[in-house]
């Protein structure tokens, strides 16, 4: 399990420090001996200061989490920065955002640190407590208490301020010590002379007690546990016994009121009592400490280590506690590979590889393959042939060409299967720069990762984890992988024509959009060089024939008249480039010319009426189609399949819908005769450019609900078939 130690140490990464700070630091060593006991436990840890960035860390760490799949969990020791209530900071933080952690909730951070609060409420639930008084300000009448007093501040741990006090000078003194430094009332306690007594406790409904400890005071000095003795500032030194020297109903009866005070405040999974025990015998709690100190010196582990729980146990154990309180059980269940539902089997799978798939992305996107690097592709092919090989897909040579496509199978093949199309290639010019990879809490970045690498990489782990709960061999399955999507599959184009015509069903692994839709149809695309010569002319010299470019202007205007949006047809231009003569007029446009459409028949009888505008006037242009990627044709076995694919998502609580899209892709190439769905990748944003990202937490939900949909073809008919009958 991930595993944050959320502390506070470094107060200073807060918007403004104001108010009353906190003046509880966790040690350094404390944290290292956190992190080690958890590492252990064969936990995956990070230790986080709890700041105002708190949040983005925590999303980076542990990302959101699919439905069923157990989240990470904090391993709370945050004192807070500053303010009231400090203790409940981070555990409000917790609740808001979703992640859980060890420990107690903030409401009863708060009642324990509210000394007074807690008192009442001890009274009200029959546990004992001392008598006490509150003063509210300096000038203030003396309580009806009995000399001598415990004074300490109202909302305040770690025995700050505590004195006992003899006298109305010295409880006078003191409180003004309370007013002045920390800013809040003063809690006046009447002191019980006599032994003081701790029990730590484990656990929920009911807690664990640990054997009462009891601390030793030596004769010179105060009989209660001060500040400066647990800071080692007194020059003094306190004992503790454990067990403490107690009769069997003594130790029965503090255990017993411990458990009264943990659950009369709403704690969880741990705390430590202190009550003081008077010459007759009788307990008083004095307080509960909700975030019991985890100093290797501390009564709550003095306690543990009496029943046999060293610094790890005890640590791991909460860990147990918290998952049980928050999952129902304290350990993941040991799944059954033959009986378990297979989704489940692929959710166990991914959730444990959350790290291994974004390490894999990156790796990916440090590999540099766009279309003019031939050198890149080749290594990148050389990376696709390792990684499917070592899963078990064999090559087939009958559609690989080890020029543009490479294709692998099962060995159950994928005719009258599934075949799966990615690009190798990433369709980016050079003058675009690099993107490194890097990560926020939502988004992945990188070179091409939504176009081609997180795709490849979602494809990838869902094949390994059909092999993981041994299904693959015995689907239907084939990848093509193909390197000339940045030159509109020029060259891959017959082939992927070929084998898509052997499939049932084609899913092309382009990215989701961020409205989490996938492609049922989309328009083609015919993309034209056009090239305009003329006479160089100075600027100023009046001829009937305009210039080069200012006659393309004017065709321009009236090609782009030829865009419908209700007849779905478009026209523009792009990558327009002049060349003049010094001093002269552009003589040469060079232009590229895109047409968007619906079908095949449109698209020609769009060309006609494109060349009818170009050709009114004696000028000399040329109009040379370069690519033709044709429309992916609305259908119903498209509609039936992406209605399978959504009935999947809905079980996952996965967000999926439909759409069309105005951009062409490669499965414009498949027959009417197969299904075809698009844009099943990961959702992306920022296509093209040197900003391109992918969500964090759809690249898990899509390679879930790819594996899941692949799994049913044992089932027998693909689904979508099964829908239809």
């Amino acid at each position: 399990m991930k595993i944050a130690i959320v502390y506070n140490r470094d107060q200073r990464n807060v918007i403004n420090l104001f108010g009353v700070p906190n003046r509880e630091i966790i040690g350094q060593k404390t944290i290292k001996r956190l992190s080690d006991a958890l590492k252990k436990g064969k936990h995956q840890v990070k230790a986080l200061e709890g700041d105002k960035d708190l949040i983005d860390h925590l999303e980076e760490f542990m990302p959101r989490v699919l439905k069923g799949e157990r989240p990470g969990l904090v391993f709370n020791v945050s004192y807070g920065i500053q303010g009231q209530a400090r203790y409940t900071h981070v555990p409000s933080i917790l609740e808001m955002i979703g992640i859980p952690y060890v420990g107690s909730g903030p409401q009863a951070h708060t009642l324990a640190l509210d000394k007074v609060v807690a008192k009442m409420i001890f009274r009200q639930q029959g546990l004992p407590t001392p008598d006490f008084a509150v003063l509210n300000s300096w000038d203030f009448e003396l309580p009806e208490l009995t000399y001598p007093l415990i004074v300490k501040p109202k909302n305040e741990a770690v025995s700050f301020g505590l004195k006992i006090v003899h006298n109305e000078e010295e409880l006078r003194a003191a409180a003004k010590v309370i007013f002045d430094e920390y800013q809040q009332p003063v809690l006046v306690e009447q002191y019980i002379a006599g032994r003081e007594i701790n029990v730590g406790l484990i656990g929920n409904n009911p807690p664990e007690a640990f054997p009462p400890v009891e601390l030793k005071f030596p004769a010179d000095g105060p009989a209660v546990y001060t500040y400066e003795d647990k800071t080692h500032r007194s020059g003094r030194r306190i004992e503790f016994e454990c067990p403490a020297s107690i009769s069997e109903e003594l130790s029965a009866r503090a255990v017993q009121i411990a458990r009264g005070a943990f659950q009369s405040l709403g704690c969880y999974d741990c705390a430590r009592v202190d009550m003081r025990m008077d010459t007759k015998g009788k307990l008083y709690i004095l307080e509960v400490n909700s975030l019991p100190s985890l100093g290797e010196h501390g009564s709550y582990l003095i306690g543990a280590a009496r029943i046999g729980l060293d610094f790890a146990a005890v640590i791991n154990r909460l860990v147990d506690e918290a998952a049980a309180r928050y999952f129902g059980t304290p350990k993941p269940v040991k799944i059954d590979l033959k009986n378990a539902d297979s989704g489940e089997l692929m959710l166990s799978f991914l959730s444990k590889r959350r790290d291994q798939i974004e390490k894999r992305i990156e790796e990916w996107t440090r590999l540099h393959s766009r279309t003019s690097d031939p050198i890149g592709l080749l290594e990148g092919v050389n990376k696709l042939t390792d990684s499917f090989g070592g899963i078990g897909m064999q090559k087939v040579s009958e559609f690989t060409d080890e020029h543009a496509v490479w294709t692998w199978q099962t060995r159950a093949g994928f005719k009258k299967g599934t075949l799966l199309i990615g690009h190798l290639d990433i369709p980016l010019s050079r003058e675009i720069p690099y993107q490194e990879f890097r990560r926020d809490p939502e988004w992945l970045f990188g070179e091409g990762i939504g176009l081609s690498r997180a795709p490849l990489v979602m494809l990838e782990f869902a094949l390994r984890g059909l092999r993981h709960i041994r299904r693959l061999q015995r689907l239907p399955i084939g990848v093509l992988y193909y390197t000339d999507e940045g030159r509109d599959g020029k060259y891959s184009a017959e082939i992927i024509r070929k084998a898509a015509a052997q499939a049932k069903q084609v899913f092309v692994l382009r990215p989701g959009n961020t409205d989490n839709k996938i492609i049922t149809q989309r328009r083609g695309q015919r993309k034209y060089q056009l090239l305009i010569k003329a006479e160089p002319r100075r600027l100023g010299k009046v001829l009937k024939q305009p210039d080069a470019l200012n006659w393309f202007c004017r065709k321009l205007h009236d090609l782009s008249k030829l865009s419908s949006r209700k007849e779905r047809v478009a026209v523009a231009a792009t990558d327009i480039h002049t060349n003049a003569f010094p001093m002269l007029l552009p003589h040469r446009v060079q232009a590229t010319l895109l047409l968007s459409y619906s079908d095949q028949t449109q698209a020609d009888s769009l060309e006609r009426q494109m060349r009818e505008i170009l050709g009114k006037d004696s000028i000399h242009w040329e109009l040379e189609i370069i690519s033709d990627r044709p429309a992916m044709k609305a259908r119903p076995k498209n509609r039936q399949l992406a209605k399978i694919l959504s009935q999947v998502a809905e079980h996952w609580e996965i967000p999926l819908k439909q759409e069309s899209s105005l951009w062409p892709s490669i499965a414009g190439l498949v027959p009417t005769s197969t299904a075809v769905v698009c844009g099943l990748g990961p959702v992306a944003c920022q296509l093209y450019t040197p900003q391109e990202a992918v969500q964090r937490i759809s690249i898990l939900q899509r390679t879930l609900l790819l594996a899941e949909f692949l799994v049913q073809e044992l089932e027998g008919l693909p689904a979508y078939e099964k829908t239809s009958s």
